[in-house]
């Protein structure tokens, strides 16, 4: 069990908190209104010989339910992204660090997708830099990934301002918006663990 949870990581307008089941309003509500802007960066589920082509995705409180699980069990951290403004705290996004790994990797993936209404104004960005820290400083890890569609623009600028550096190309890596897509490889390494 991971005594790294629930975490809380706040930094100026943003608080990064696990997703609550009371959230579920808001979550599918933000969701539904940047469908069309998140669609053709979204994980799918391949289709697998022998497998029943009705997989579907989990409730909103069966994927709740999984994350707690994967962030007690210390391999997945997944956190909303919450802005404070003056008329309140607004969900515009999620960040997870998953895939952790310990032993002699020391390792980890970012994946993350924002609100429309408030992308291009620093949050995802600084969104990766808190999550990062929290990698690097609490768990000890020695390497996080950000893998990227090499057309998506926007998030190899997040990557890039956050510090990662372009490792390589990585072929039809995940299975993104119906077919297994090629993604760039964003890294960055914690000097401190040697």
């Amino acid at each position: 069990m991971s005594e790294h949870w629930p975490i809380f990581l706040e930094e100026g307008e943003l608080l990064l908190r696990p997703l609550r089941i009371r959230d579920r309003s808001k979550w599918l509500r933000v969701r539904a209104e940047n469908k069309e802007w998140l669609s053709e960066w979204e994980a799918t589920l391949p289709q697998v010989p022998g497998e029943s082509n009705s997989r579907k995705l989990p409730s909103f409180t069966e994927m709740v339910r999984w994350h707690r699980r994967e962030a007690r069990s210390g391999r997945s951290y997944s956190l909303a992204i919450w802005h404070q403004n003056t008329q309140g705290r607004n969900l515009i996004g999620q960040i997870t660090m998953g895939g952790v790994m310990f032993g002699a990797m020391r390792g980890a993936h970012i994946g993350y997708w924002i609100d429309r209404a408030f992308a291009n104004r620093g949050f995802t960005t600084q969104a990766v830099n808190l999550v990062t820290r929290f990698g690097f400083q609490e768990l000890g890890l020695h390497r996080i990934e950000i893998n990227i569609r090499p057309e998506n623009a926007p998030s190899i600028k997040v990557a890039e301002k956050a510090g990662y550096i372009f490792e390589g190309l990585r072929p039809r890596y995940l299975h993104i918006d119906g077919s297994w897509r090629d993604h760039h490889c964003y890294v960055k390494e914690n000097s401190q663990v040697i």
